[in-house]
């Protein structure tokens, strides 16, 4: 079996949930506070970034995790060329851990019009992603918000998604199409609703031999997305944990059979770079069993 296969398979009909840390520049002095190391402790991107790898490269490292639980991560771009524990980011992934490496593409997203934010360009994402394919990463994740029941708005993002998508599974790779729907949104379900028909109908013109990964918010109806976990050309639909806190995020997430998770902030809560290493490994020992244990309900 080719190891393509193999991570698809894992993906497709393993135990666990999916683990994002690909936390970006606009997001990572956050994590990186909520992680107890302050915007004083470093000066410019550089040090800022290499605060996050080393808090990212603890957790993966760590005995907690491992393939067992853990399906797959999601690296952020500068990770690919960076290394865990002395070897490439993506191989120590999969050769040690056994965990699937997918790589977050996007380059943030536009300003909000007809409701919704689309991707900005990517640019140069043709040699990215050929870079991807031979570091030995299976996926991409590619992030929209909808933030309003607008047709045209919400067509737009499943429209940029599936073209997207498209280009990355003509690369050999597998993408992870995420329309995530804002959680504070006031028409959240109707917005959820005007999305799975857009999705169910996008769905049916891609071949089941090449089949997508979805990437969704928590539905406000338990269950709702059961036609697209069913789906043939559905490998998996995975739920971010979108602002709820991890316990929130779990209770909803067990309630809606078929969908696993695939949680950053949720994961990362309660990890401190202060904590000694038994500390931390046991604390992330506990979230990564709550989270696995809400993923296989």
């Amino acid at each position: 079996m080719s190891i393509n296969q193999e991570q698809r398979d894992k993906i497709a009909s393993g135990q666990g949930f999916i683990a994002a840390l690909d936390q970006s520049g606009g997001s990572t002095p956050k994590a990186l506070k909520l992680y107890g190391v302050d915007e004083s402790a470093y000066s410019g991107d550089a040090e800022m970034f290499a605060q996050v790898h080393q808090m990212r490269e603890r957790i993966v490292s760590s005995p907690a995790f491992t393939g067992a639980r853990v399906l797959g991560a999601i690296l952020f771009e500068r990770t690919l060329d960076d290394s865990f524990v002395g070897q490439e980011a993506a191989h120590y992934l999969w050769n040690t851990k056994q965990v699937v490496p997918f790589l977050k593409i996007d380059k943030g997203l536009e300003d909000e019009a007809n409701g919704v934010q689309l991707l900005k360009p990517i640019p140069g994402l043709d040699a990215l992603l050929a870079k991807a394919k031979a570091k030995g990463v299976f996926g991409t994740k590619e992030r929209s918000v909808i933030k309003a029941n607008n047709a045209a708005g919400i067509a737009a993002v499943l429209n940029q998604q599936f073209e997207l998508g498209q280009q990355v599974l003509a690369a050999g790779l597998v993408p992870i199409i995420e329309p995530e729907v804002d959680i504070n949104s006031a028409d959240k379900a109707e917005i959820e609703a005007t999305m799975k028909a857009g999705l169910l109908a996008r769905l049916d013109k891609v071949d089941a031999a090449t089949p997508v990964i979805l990437k969704l918010t928590l539905p406000s109806v338990d269950g709702f997305f059961k036609e697209l976990v069913d789906h043939p050309s559905v490998l998996k639909v995975v739920a971010l944990s979108g602002g709820y806190s991890r316990e929130d995020a779990n209770a909803k997430l067990a309630k809606n059979p078929g969908i696993i998770a695939s949680f950053s902030r949720a994961l990362t809560e309660g990890l401190s770079a202060q904590q000694s290493d038994a500390q931390f490994n046991e604390t992330l020992d506990a979230t990564i069993e709550s989270i696995y244990r809400a993923s296989i309900a």
